[in-house]
């Protein structure tokens, strides 16, 4: 592959995008929660491309971007329940998983030939006009090499992805800044992924959330035991830092960087990712990640959910 381009998010850049997506190419775009690798989900090729450019297990599903709910009903089947949770939370950092609808077009490899599929409508200004100008659904996982930190801006798409990719459009930096949380609506509902919504705001509405998927055999994305992980081995719940640690701190108290020194949790998510990858260029050969304790609440959740993974053994 040729270089890869780096679009500005003007109407140039977003003709030139949707031309190399119409040509099953795959090109980077930012949505509130982090960057996507958009190729056609219609598109075999695309899709494996995308898997190929991430080095991504097949058994692994991608979550199909569409602008709207019209088009989301083209491609999965909406009940009274999922109508209403839809309503709710789209545009947004929420991602649906429904039962495919049989006359879908959607390339097998998308949903990893279940028979449902995994959808969302991003709220993100670039990401809804770039789904318009091409015209059709995309699949986009995070823009990173597989089991590695998620992009929150074009340059850690690059860092990643550059040569293997065709474009990155760039839209600034990512302001949710975790994935979407993944909720399931086939049967009763099930917490698939903790994510941009946080889980209270669903359960008021749903009751409580059992959590669900399996590692070995997902039916979403975001559930492999080790993922958005940084070269350097981390440390969890970290109080203070030891010797040959950089510490990633959270709220008062000594740190290297700090994901919110005032304690906000919308504002660690949005810096969890970024702050991730300083803190891997700051550890030397043979340094840890020491990372300080946040709270299991809203956004926590979905935070100590990339946390466990980050620090899972690598497999």
């Amino acid at each position: 592959m040729n270089q890869t381009q780096t679009l500005t998010a003007t109407p140039e850049g977003l003709a030139r995008a949707a031309q190399i997506l119409s040509g099953q190419g795959l090109v980077a775009f930012p949505t509130e929660t982090v960057y996507g690798l958009g190729g056609d989900a219609r598109s075999d090729l695309a899709v494996a491309r995308i898997f190929d450019a991430k080095g991504r297990p097949r058994f692994n599903p991608l979550i199909v971007h569409v602008p709207d709910l019209t088009a989301a009903r083209t491609y999965a089947v909406f009940d009274a329940r999922a109508e209403a949770v839809a309503a709710a939370f789209w545009p947004g950092p929420l991602t649906l998983v429904l039962p495919l609808r049989q006359d879908s077009g959607l390339s097998p490899l998308v949903t990893a030939d279940l028979e449902s599929v995994a959808i969302r409508i991003p709220a993100h200004p670039v990401a809804q006009a770039l789904l318009r100008s091409f015209g059709g659904p995309l699949a986009a996982p995070s823009a990173n090499p597989s089991g590695r930190v998620s992009p929150t801006r074009a340059v850690h798409v690059l860092e990643g992805l550059a040569g293997r990719i065709d474009a990155v459009l760039d839209g600034g930096a990512c302001a949710v800044g975790v994935e979407s949380t993944i909720l399931g609506l086939i049967g009763e509902p099930a917490l698939l992924r903790p994510g941009g919504i946080a889980v209270e705001r669903l359960e008021a509405m749903l009751g409580p959330l059992p959590t669900g998927g399996d590692a070995k055999k997902p039916n979403a994305p975001g559930q492999l035991a080790s993922h958005y992980a940084p070269g350097a081995p981390v440390r969890l719940n970290a109080e203070t830092a030891l010797p040959g640690e950089v510490r990633l701190g959270f709220g008062a108290g000594a740190s290297d960087l700090n994901l919110s020194p005032s304690g906000d949790l919308i504002e660690a998510a949005a810096n969890l990712f970024h702050l991730l990858r300083e803190a891997d260029h700051l550890a030397q050969p043979g340094q840890r990640i020491a990372i300080a304790p946040i709270p299991e609440q809203g956004l926590g959740r979905a935070i100590n959910d990339r946390l466990r993974r980050a620090a899972a053994p690598r497999p």
